[in-house]
């Protein structure tokens, strides 16, 4: 994987065999962070990253600008690796080890950015339990924005506070925002 812009554009950075991880692809991701150049200024956005695996989202924001960032995962392995990257970047990135959802369910956070990239077998009420999760505990600010990855055979247009998505080849990055 690499970072595609910012302070690092262009370091690749390798994540161990063992880690059990399915990074975002480039061009996926490259078309996500399109559209939210088009929607935020990166400097000191406030980032929440679940389910982050080899931080890959993280590093992508951190190099733009942004920051805080914290990056949950369950893994510990995943969480050393970020912690280990993060320094080795300079990069403001808090990796935090917990279960997702209890993270968000007790987590006093606020963030501009919530992206989510769980396993993509994932059932589809733990899909809308993310956004319930975010969207409850206002984990948004106002102008906030939910973006959750999944595979294009799952839909999630029905679900409350759903926006839009936009497909990258396997990848859809769905799009949830707070209702006014």
């Amino acid at each position: 994987m690499r970072i595609i812009s910012g302070l690092h554009k262009g370091r690749r950075i390798t994540a161990p065999k063992q880690l059990p991880i399915r990074p975002t692809t480039d061009m996926a991701k490259e078309g996500l962070f399109n559209i939210i150049n088009n929607r935020f200024h990166f400097k000191g956005l406030k980032v929440l990253d679940l389910f982050s695996g080899s931080g890959n989202i993280a590093y992508e924001f951190g190099s733009r600008g942004a920051g805080p960032i914290i990056a949950v995962d369950a893994n510990i392995e995943c969480v050393k690796f970020i912690k280990k990257t993060a320094t080795e970047l300079q990069l403001d990135i808090n990796p935090i080890k917990s279960d997702v959802f209890k993270y968000i369910e007790k987590a006093p956070v606020k963030a501009d950015l919530v992206f989510a990239d769980p396993p993509y077998d994932l059932e589809e009420d733990q899909f809308n339990k993310i956004v319930e999760l975010v969207m409850e505990k206002n984990i948004l600010n106002p102008k906030g924005i939910l973006i959750i990855e999944h595979s294009k055979h799952t839909k999630l247009t029905s679900l409350e506070n759903y926006s839009e998505s936009r497909k990258y080849g396997n990848s859809v990055f769905s799009f949830f925002v707070p209702k006014p």
